[in-house]
């Protein structure tokens, strides 16, 4: 749960300390004024350029949203100019949550600048046209958020969570702080300095999210979520002994996919994956294929194998059920049909279905003094775990 969590403490820690400097912090000194607005400018323009660079199509909206509202409100200060604002930034969130992710860099950053555009211009003409006495009807009567820049912020929040659950996806997580620091920054406008700080806050969020998010994908492998062979080596190289290594490999996996489709094969590499991240007692990686490696920092081998063969059983022991073609997918027609036939028995339609993994071991010693040498040493036991007649833990 704590990794799970993890995308949150940088967005949670960013606006903890933007809340901390609003209670306890001082002005600015007259020679340092200009940050007030230079600062959000800055990070904005930089938060859209890294969404745009990193072709993340809701992170370049949600910047180039805040940049567009801030150097209205900073030109134009009018109630009327507030809550225009106050409801669009959060409409063209959700706008941009609601669809599916194109990337700004291959086609979708113009339809944005399209729809900005026309935003400034609808906004340049109700600040010239548009009669204030709208501000006195009930959806837009408190200042400066009225009911209806809260229910739009409330709708992009909902829509945030729901696409950053149930992984906490940094993009996501980024993009409900920034909503959040935003809609205090705009419950914050009759301050210039709260609403810069907030504004800040919130595209510093954005970054943080885009450089979160890229780690991870470097990381991290995409399908089984375990981090991936570069994680490996950036532990390998800190690795003191005592320490052991293993090396699990599939028994038959390439037999098994071409029997059943790699959809199922990339079932199994999940589900081996899941079992040695519960039961291995060690740092489980996927190291290529159909091969993970185990990592067991700080404890011998002798410690480390009982750890091991407590995993090997768990992926022996999990029954994958395959759905059979005939069989209905919705309890509701499987109901209809058993009703109509009760002879037929749907169930039997199913196969469950039960891998094994074999697996080698090894810890620094003698003979194997460096960690490739022991990363060696793993692979060569696995090997002897296959010969023996797999489904073993061999050191």
């Amino acid at each position: 749960m704590i990794d799970a969590l993890r995308p949150v403490w940088p967005t949670a820690a960013i606006l903890a300390a933007a809340v901390l400097v609003a209670w306890l912090g001082r002005p600015l000194p007259p020679q340092l004024a200009g940050l007030a607005t230079l600062g959000p400018y800055s990070l904005l323009v930089g938060a859209a350029a890294v969404g745009f660079w990193f072709n993340r199509e809701r992170i370049f909206v949600l910047a180039l949203s805040m940049l567009a509202a801030f150097a209205a409100a900073d030109r134009i200060p009018s109630p009327l100019v507030y809550t225009v604002l106050a409801i669009l930034v959060p409409l063209n969130t959700l706008f941009a949550l609601a669809v599916a992710e194109r990337g700004a860099r291959f086609g979708g950053a113009w339809r944005w600048l399209a729809l900005l555009f026309g935003e400034i211009a609808v906004l340049y003409f109700v600040t010239r046209d548009l009669d204030r006495s709208i501000l006195d009807n009930w959806l837009l009567r408190s200042q400066p958020t009225p009911l209806a820049a809260r229910l739009a912020f409330a709708a992009a929040f909902a829509a945030a969570a729901r696409r950053a659950w149930p992984n906490y996806t940094p993009l996501e997580v980024g993009i409900g702080g920034a909503l959040v620091a935003f809609f205090v920054a705009c419950t914050w406008l009759p301050d210039p300095r709260i609403f810069s700080l907030f504004v800040t806050a919130a595209a510093a969020m954005l970054v943080v999210a885009v450089l979160h998010e890229s780690h991870r994908l470097a990381f991290r492998d995409g399908l089984t979520s375990l981090p991936n062979r570069r994680a490996l080596e950036e532990h390998m190289r800190a690795l003191q002994p005592p320490y052991a290594v293993a090396m699990v490999d599939v028994d038959h996996f390439k037999k098994f996919n071409d029997t059943y489709g790699h959809d199922i094969g990339d079932q199994v590499l999940r589900l081996v994956a899941a079992r040695l991240a519960e039961s291995s007692g060690g740092r489980a990686f996927r190291y290529g294929g159909e091969e993970f490696t185990v990592l067991f920092p700080g404890r011998h081998l002798a410690e480390a194998m009982p750890h091991l063969e407590a995993a090997r059983a768990a992926v022996e022991a999990y029954k994958m059920t395959i759905r059979g073609e005939d069989r209905p997918k919705s309890k509701k027609e499987g109901a209809k049909r058993r009703e109509e036939s009760r002879k037929q028995d749907f169930s039997r339609t199913d196969m469950l279905l039960s891998v094994t993994v074999s697996i080698g071991a090894a810890e620094p010693g003698k003979r194997m003094k460096t960690t490739a040498e022991v990363i060696k040493g793993a692979d060569e036991a696995l090997y002897r775990a296959k010969e023996r007649g797999r489904n073993r833990v061999s050191r």
